[in-house]
């Protein structure tokens, strides 16, 4: 057994060691063993029948939790074992409220603080209500918009469609004891900044991660921003392939269209806005990244949103509102949409990044699409090879003589090419025939 989130030894009791009952208490709990050393070896307590009566006592009278003190006796010593059970509600010591996060107590202040005291009593940040507020600040057209976006969605019963604004937001509890709640300025304010700082959408073109060629910032409400940054996304900052199938104009664009629209929403949806931090959209020749200052469902990883899983939206009255128009589903598709949109339109797999920071999507481009090949600068050789991993899921330097009917040398050029300029292939092996290269983009199937 090793110490970690979950366990902490201590040789002897103090009193302040109530701290850490109060951050396991209000985290996903714990156990502390007193009359062990740092590496857990049992060096023994001397008072360990007072201790087993003075600890519960005080949990009880400081903390007003119940935890459970078990005695164990060793040859090496006696030691204490206090198990401390997660708890619904806040747990404090003394006014603080103490958190454990990995293996360090933290105590919560400022907006951390706020927001686990909202999530245990049963709030989220976009549901405070927020005075000096009215409805009549609010932006009609969005109201015409919802409306429009409503019926088609089929979401509301056509009768309740054309409800006053009033009632419209009560229905969709944006309101809360005759005060709008923060959910309803950002998503039908004409400014939410004005209340929310970093409300907004930041688009960037990089020619490199430290070259950035040019940018647009996406201000006002949500449904503002959800339109605007989808149109500027598709006709500013990716190409469309067009071609003409009769007399219909067809669009063809590099990434799936309605897997990028679906990371906009994501983002948009799951937004931790009390950050401060716009959603940032950083688009390359090769890829497109979507952060935004957001948080997986507590105990989850990335490994839950590869696979089928419930809906927890971390904004539930914004995400209310997003499905009502039409604009999201509510059942914990979004991850799982983007990959099978990816792949039916014959692109690589979303990749998804998760750290305290913040939440990232990227995706890559069909970097066998001739198009794209001949636009970043491949010769006919090199598109010939990239065809030839599409088929067989590799090349070595032998294939490529072959099938380019060229020297080794030649060969040798061109594959360095596109592991070190392209980068479109990796190269597999360091040296003689079992060398071998593979295309990029496996990374993200």
């Amino acid at each position: 057994m090793s110490e970690n989130q979950n366990i902490e030894w201590k040789e002897t009791w103090r009193d302040e060691y109530l701290k850490w009952i109060c951050g396991f208490a209000n985290a996903k709990g714990g156990t502390i063993y007193i009359g062990k050393n740092n590496i857990g070896d049992v060096v023994g307590v001397t008072n360990s029948q007072k201790l087993m009566q003075d600890i519960p006592n005080k949990v009880k009278d400081i903390l007003g939790i119940i935890v459970d003190v078990n005695l164990y006796e060793t040859k090496e010593g006696d030691y204490i074992e206090i198990a401390v059970d997660p708890q619904p509600f806040p747990v404090n010591y003394k006014g603080q409220y103490h958190y454990r996060s990995g293996s360090t107590k933290q105590e919560l202040k400022g907006l951390a603080l706020d927001k686990f005291l909202l999530q245990r009593n049963g709030k989220r940040w976009d549901s405070v209500p927020v005075p000096n507020v009215a409805i009549e600040d609010l932006k009609q057209e969005t109201f015409d918009l919802f409306r429009s976006q409503a019926l088609n969605s089929q979401r509301i019963e056509k009768e309740n469609i054309n409800d006053s604004n009033s009632i419209l937001l009560e229905n969709l509890l944006l309101i809360e004891n005759d005060y709008l709640k923060r959910s309803a300025i950002l998503l039908f304010h004409p400014n939410p900044e004005k209340f929310v700082t970093g409300a907004y959408i930041k688009i960037g073109y990089f020619q490199s991660d430290d070259d950035l060629k040019y940018q647009d910032e996406i201000h006002g409400n949500l449904f503002d921003q959800i339109e605007k940054a989808s149109d500027l996304l598709f006709t500013k900052y990716m190409i469309a392939e067009i071609s003409y199938e009769g007399l219909n104009r067809l669009e063809k664009f590099e990434y799936a269209k309605e897997a990028i629209r679906e990371a906009l929403l994501n983002a948009v949806c799951h937004k931790d806005y009390s950050g401060g931090t716009p959603i940032q959209i950083s688009v390359y020749q090769e890829k497109i990244i979507f952060w935004n200052e957001g948080q997986l469902p507590e105990n989850w990883t990335i490994e839950n949103l590869l696979v089928k899983h419930p809906s927890k939206p971390y904004n539930p009255d914004i995400a209310n509102a997003l499905f009502r128009s039409g604009y999201i589903e509510s059942w914990g598709r979004g991850t799982l949409k983007m990959i099978n949109e990816c792949i039916k339109a014959g692109f690589p797999k979303p990749n998804y990044y998760y750290d305290m920071s913040g939440f990232w999507v990227e995706f890559r481009k069909d970097i066998f699409d001739q198009s794209y090949l001949k636009r970043i600068g491949l010769n006919d050789r090199q598109i010939n090879a990239m065809h030839y991993v599409k088929l067989h899921g590799k090349i070595t330097n032998r294939n490529y003589q072959q099938i380019n009917n060229i020297s080794k040398r030649t060969a040798s050029y061109d594959l360095t090419e596109l592991v070190e300029n392209y980068h479109t292939l990796i190269k597999i092996g360091n040296s003689g025939a079992g060398v071998s290269y593979e295309t990029i983009s496996k990374m993200g199937q």
